[in-house]
């Protein structure tokens, strides 16, 4: 007897715990994924020169320039909005939001002038399992037509999808891929999964690839964002470990066929025939980088857990990072770059930040507000 209502203290203390952390949960992880100190140069910011566009989106993942100068804006949730000329909605059939996953990457085809297509990266479900997948569309003023898969089966988890979508100075499609949370799998060169993966815009594998597949390059835990220089060097910012005090996160150069060492290395540590990253957050700060452009000698990502915008200006095959806006908007993800501005999406509504009442927003940001 002593036994059971000992049992049924444990049970009930349990219970109450349990009530406890749902009503909190919100105040909780925000906890948890809370900026930490930042170890990289801050850099003045002009307020004035930062200025919304839009409010009020749901979640939003990646920003396209349209050649009029509009924005197409994917939002996790499954919906694909046009910011600054007609304001049309569309809707995403099969879409699969997680707390990683969803609508994510957005291209324009390279003769998207002439043929309205582009290309959707998304997390969908089939028989009961989650994966992401390419589709193309074409898009008219008030209709966006599905024309056909171009990938599919690409591995996908709640977390881990990578999900940026490109194409290249050489007109092929590039992607990334997260490890699906299965780290074995960034070494699996019989999966797509912790990969650049680049491709036809038919999806087919090119001639030159270094593997004879899609493989550009493999050995990336969550690769985010992808950006080339006026060299056309290929960029890449990358999610590191988590559960430690640092992710080490990544920004890394992508050479082709180069392996980028998940799981085996992070951070400054180093392996035959593996690439260290050019710089990484370290063992005290957390980036969580995602969204990356380039501009002028430049390169700009958006940092979640930051939570600020970040440039690494490039010398050689060096960079030196300030970090901008920080904790001025909360958690930063999607960002793209015309000739005189920014365009950087807040993330505060992903179920790790703190919303305001007028988020999620897409920011249009001057150069001549990130001051030295």
């Amino acid at each position: 007897m002593r036994k059971r209502r000992w049992l049924l203290l444990v049970l009930g203390v349990l219970v109450v715990a349990a009530v406890i952390a749902f009503l909190n949960r919100e105040a909780i992880i925000a906890q948890l994924f809370k900026p930490t100190k930042s170890y990289v140069q801050q850099g003045a910011s002009d307020p004035d020169l930062v200025q919304a566009v839009v409010n009020h989106l749901e979640t939003p993942w990646s920003i396209s320039l349209m050649p009029e100068g509009s924005l197409l804006v994917t939002e996790r949730t499954g919906q694909v909005r046009r910011v600054g000329q007609n304001g049309q909605t569309y809707r995403i059939e099969g879409v699969r939001e997680t707390s990683e996953g969803g609508l994510l990457g957005i291209a324009l085809h390279p003769q998207f002038e002439d043929n309205n297509q582009l290309y959707i990266y998304f997390t969908t479900e089939k028989n009961g399992d989650l994966l992401n997948q390419i589709d193309q569309y074409t898009l008219a003023d008030d209709d966006m037509t599905f024309e056909r898969t171009v990938l599919t089966n690409i591995p996908a988890a709640s977390n881990h999808n990578g999900g940026a979508i490109a194409f290249g100075p050489d007109d092929k499609l590039y992607v990334t891929t997260g490890d699906a949370a299965q780290e074995d799998l960034a070494q699996d060169m019989n999966s797509l999964a912790g990969k650049i993966l680049r491709m036809n815009d038919d999806g087919s594998t090119p001639s030159d690839n270094p593997y004879g597949n899609l493989t550009w390059s493999y050995g990336h835990r969550n690769p985010q964002g992808i950006a080339w220089d006026d060299t056309d060097r290929l960029w890449s910012v990358e999610h590191g470990p988590s559960g430690t005090a640092s992710g080490r996160d990544e920004l890394n150069l992508i050479e082709r066929g180069a392996n980028y060492g998940w799981p085996i290395i992070t951070g400054t540590e180093t392996h035959q025939d593996m690439k260290s990253p050019v710089a990484q957050s370290g063992d005290d700060e957390t980036w969580a980088p995602a969204g990356l452009a380039y501009h002028k000698g430049a390169l700009y990502f958006a940092g979640l857990r930051g939570q600020s915008l970040y440039k690494a200006t490039i010398t050689g095959d060096t960079v030196t990072l300030k970090s901008y806006l920080r904790n001025d908007h909360g958690r930063l993800r999607a960002v793209t770059a015309s000739e005189n501005y920014l365009y950087v999406s807040t993330s505060n509504l992903d179920g790790r930040g703190t919303p305001s009442g007028e988020d999620d927003r897409i920011l249009r940001v001057g150069y001549g507000a990130l001051r030295n």
